[in-house]
């Protein structure tokens, strides 16, 4: 008991450090699946990929089968995805981010199996993954 009472600071620190480490886990919004489990869905053939970046990024390359329909223009097209509520999405982006936003207005719409892709096409092409143009 003494050893913790004349190294609390100590002790603080390592808990206020770990608890520093947890913060980003913790803060993450909506539904995102890693590299390996957006591979393990699509593989599974049943997927729709939805890349809502702008068409000029989309043309420089994109996942095999993806449909483009850019983040702007998503509340306007939600009617052409329709047939794919009961699917699995993924919602693909450069980074994430926008994909994050695509996929809350989706689950907003009744796409509950929507899911952004964690790093997006960033993440997909440091890893070597294939994308077409």
């Amino acid at each position: 008991m003494k050893f913790i009472l004349e190294n609390i600071s100590l002790f603080g620190l390592a808990i206020l450090s770990g608890g520093a480490l947890l913060l980003p886990s913790l803060l993450r919004r909506g539904s995102k699946v890693s590299l390996l489990q957006a591979t393990q869905i699509i593989n599974q053939g049943k997927a729709l990929i939805l890349d809502v970046r702008e068409p000029d990024e989309f043309a420089a390359g994109h996942l095999r089968d993806a449909k483009n329909i850019s983040q702007k223009a998503l509340p306007a097209k939600l009617g052409e995805l329709e047939k794919f509520k009961g699917k699995p999405v993924i919602v693909v982006c450069a980074t994430g981010t926008r994909s994050s936003s695509a996929t809350a207005q989706l689950k907003k719409a009744g796409f509950s199996e929507a899911v952004s892709l964690d790093g997006g096409m960033t993440a997909w092409q440091a890893q070597g993954l294939p994308t077409v143009k």
